[in-house]
């Protein structure tokens, strides 16, 4: 019985990852093109390719989004087992997921001077609400089939 419960649990999470990854992956998309790549293009104007969108590109996309999707579901399933499943553990995941992915990037891109100081507060604050919604979508689903 024990292992069924295991399997309906991992099958759960697995299509909630699904599921928040179309709107991570919108999300990615449309930040990426409309705000991070001419901003890049620009800044780093003096190096070849910067910023480029090919099909190589665009696959390694699919598996970053999946990372990002994986852990902020998991990120909430956890806090949600110990805090219970409710909008402000929605907000904690999300947020936790949000500093260790995307707070760390960017905060490391413009230290090494790969962006600007003044560029980076757009998609840091761009990327929190990414990884809030898709924690809150978490919520929801989980709440769902709960």
């Amino acid at each position: 019985m024990s292992n069924m419960i295991e399997n309906q649990t991992i099958k759960k999470i697995i299509i909630i990852i699904l599921i928040t990854s179309i709107w991570i992956n919108i999300s990615e998309v449309f930040r990426y093109f409309l705000i991070v790549m001419p901003e890049m293009k620009s800044f780093l104007h003096m190096v070849p390719n910067v910023a480029d969108m090919n099909l190589g590109i665009f696959a390694l996309w699919g598996i970053w989004d999946t990372v990002l999707s994986t852990l902020v579901v998991f990120s909430f399933w956890l806090m949600a087992e110990k805090f219970g499943y409710s909008k402000k553990t929605a907000l904690w995941a999300g947020t936790f997921s949000w500093f260790w992915l995307f707070f760390m990037f960017w905060f490391a891109s413009a230290n090494m001077g790969l962006s600007s100081w003044s560029f980076v507060i757009i998609p840091m604050i761009l990327s929190w609400i990414e990884m809030s919604i898709a924690s809150y979508i978490a919520l929801i689903l989980f709440k769902r089939w709960r």
